[in-house]
């Protein structure tokens, strides 16, 4: 290998560039941003029911009679958080139940951890719902006609040899009045 020969990518590179480059790709290509937002909505709804507020001498326990319906929220929604980044597969399901965990969350731990925790979980969960993955980069490149007067790609080539060709139905559905189905489908 001479001097001149380019490195390989990644060879002499730091690698903190390496992790972030290979970080960035991974969260690329999961709904990643919608997993954080599910994972943190869920830590102010496990944790404010049983925190307690110290102002000088007093001392404000939290603690409601469903704690543990909040604690059981909130690990959902870590759970959640966490599927979505390792099984991007199921951010539909994920997504809807992390929206209704964020809604029952509302009556069950202090409205959804003063609904720091519900804004979260419930935007995370919408942001799961709609992600979509990413188109591949591996598609060819499209040709462009440079000819004048060509025709588009899949039309016939030619012109019609009889009138009876042009005259004939050009319906591929099944639905022309001709069969009987009138516009209907036959769905049961």
């Amino acid at each position: 290998m001479s001097a001149e020969t380019p490195a390989a990518p990644g060879q002499n590179e730091h690698y903190l560039r390496v992790f972030r480059r290979n970080f960035r790709t991974w969260r690329g290509d999961r709904p990643f941003w919608a997993g954080l937002f599910v994972l943190l909505g869920g830590f102010p709804i496990a944790y404010f029911p049983y925190a307690n507020l110290q102002i000088g001498h007093l001392t404000l326990a939290m603690a409601t009679t469903a704690g543990a319906g909040s604690l059981i929220i909130g690990v959902l929604l870590g759970v959640l958080g966490i599927s979505l980044w390792f099984q991007k597969h199921v951010r539909t399901f994920a997504g809807v139940a992390a929206i209704l965990l964020a809604l029952v969350s509302i009556p069950v731990s202090n409205l959804g951890g003063f609904l720091i925790g519900f804004l979260f979980a419930m935007i995370g969960g919408a942001m799961a719902v709609s992600w979509a993955p990413g188109e591949s980069e591996t598609e060819p490149a499209k040709t462009v006609a440079t000819g004048e007067g060509e025709a588009p790609e899949g039309a016939p080539v030619g012109t019609p040899d009889s009138v009876s060709e042009l005259s004939e139905p050009n319906d591929l559905s099944g639905t022309s009045p001709a069969n009987g189905a009138n516009g209907r489908h036959s769905a049961g």
